[in-house]
């Protein structure tokens, strides 16, 4: 007679991870926590990248849009109008970029109140060197979709953004 062995329990896949033990209380509130959750995972892989080259993931964010700026840089409210988790506080991380000689800040307009922010040659270089990284995430996040829905995906995000924008 063959031994009887015990069932093994199956290991949890994903999906089984993603399903709560009570349902959700409705689809919308599923796809807000996907979009959530879906944030975090990706927010997570740029973080690791930034921090490895002792930066917060915020402070990478602003170095992107300073670089984006080009040589006339951009005053400390429009960083903030452009950055990524409005949580942040643009000064303190502009003071930590500026003692690492990633960015410098000009008082010497006409209004002294605007303070312009512009990216240094070194903070030039650092994002370089992230270059590379950031780019294989950039491709592997989205590499299981079809550019027709990478453009829907886009599209549907903008079209949150745009409702939600204040």
């Amino acid at each position: 007679m063959p031994e009887h062995r015990p069932e093994r329990p199956r290991s949890r896949t994903r999906h089984d991870e993603r399903q709560p033990s009570r349902p959700f209380r409705s689809p919308a509130q599923e796809a807000t926590i996907a979009l959530l959750r879906t944030s975090a995972m990706v927010s997570r892989r740029f973080a690791r990248v930034a921090e490895l080259h002792g930066l917060s993931l915020a402070q990478y964010n602003v170095l992107r849009i300073l670089r984006g700026a080009g040589d006339a840089g951009l005053p400390t409210l429009a960083i903030r109008d452009r950055m990524i988790d409005e949580g942040s506080t643009v000064t303190r991380l502009l003071d930590k970029l500026e003692q690492a000689s990633l960015v410098t800040r000009d008082r010497s307009r006409p209004d002294r109140r605007q303070v312009l922010c512009t990216i240094t040659p070194q903070g030039e270089a650092l994002l370089a060197t992230l270059d590379p990284h950031v780019d294989a995430i950039d491709q592997t996040t989205t590499a299981m979709l079809t550019p027709e829905q990478r453009e829907s995906l886009m599209s549907m995000l903008t079209a949150i953004c745009n409702e939600m924008s204040d």
